[in-house]
């Protein structure tokens, strides 16, 4: 059995910083760090491996840099990673990015499995999961929040969150499923997988190495485009309204209605 994870490398939220004058994040200087959802991705991988005996391969899209997400992963219980790696994948939106993950999962042969964090802290879309089970024709679960293999190893029942309760969901291999936290508690590196991970060689596919049609990859590949960026402002203003408890509400309900409100 071989089970895919995905997994971003992201600025860690406590130490991004704005740069107030062009509107983008200042990445200069900021820690990178594996998407806080990923660890859930990467835990629900290594359970259903620890159950029906599978490896596990961790693949990310970014910058050379991105395989120190390798390596952690690997250091909690990977078997495998891949970085893909091209300066042409630059300016990918979930598009492009789904289109250049599928074409190195295909290059990994036969998966029964890929496991995605519900969505990335840096662009929030939830789209990469679900775009993947599209490229990939396989089935895809959003928002797990409970998982077990169904009798005979054959797939996995699931229990999906949604905003009006959960759903119990059962569905076959190949399957492709996107994680909460309420999932799992990943676990703790250990200092045999992290001396593993640190010797390890990672691969870094390029797009020729993945097959990849250059008008599909990047910004080539991206229908949508930033044009600007701003940082909103808010402004409060309180009023106090005096008076008897009658009058108060009466004045109250003039200013929702000045407002719009009412």
């Amino acid at each position: 059995m071989n089970i895919v994870v995905c997994i971003k490398q992201v600025p860690d939220a406590e130490s991004v910083k704005w740069d107030h004058k062009t509107g983008t994040l200042i990445r200069d200087g900021v820690k990178s760090v594996i998407n806080p959802f990923d660890y859930h991705a990467i835990e629900a991988a290594l359970t259903l491996k620890d159950v029906l005996g599978a490896k596990v391969t961790a693949i990310t899209m970014g910058p050379p840099q991105a395989q120190e997400a390798i390596r952690e992963a690997m250091s909690m219980g990977v078997d495998d990673g891949v970085v893909v790696s091209d300066r042409a994948f630059a300016g990918a939106d979930t598009l492009a990015t789904t289109y250049t993950l599928s074409k190195a999962i295909e290059r990994l042969g036969d998966v029964d499995a890929v496991f995605c964090g519900k969505q990335a802290i840096d662009g929030d879309t939830a789209q990469v999961g679900p775009g993947l089970a599209v490229r990939l024709g396989f089935p895809c679960v959003t928002y797990a929040a409970g998982m077990d293999v169904l009798e005979g190893g054959k797939g996995l029942r699931i229990k999906r969150m949604s905003e009006q309760g959960y759903d119990m969901v059962e569905v076959e291999f190949p399957v492709v499923v996107t994680v909460l936290s309420l999932l799992n508690v990943p676990r703790v590196p250990s200092l045999k997988n992290k001396m593993r991970a640190k010797k390890a060689e990672i691969p870094m596919w390029s797009a020729s190495d993945i097959g990849a049609d250059p008008s599909r990859i990047g910004l080539a590949g991206s229908p949508t485009k930033v044009h600007s960026t701003y940082i909103p402002k808010f402004e409060a203003k309180r009023e106090f309204l005096e008076g008897e408890p009658d009058k108060q509400v009466e004045l109250l309900v003039e200013r929702l209605k000045e407002a719009g409100l009412l």
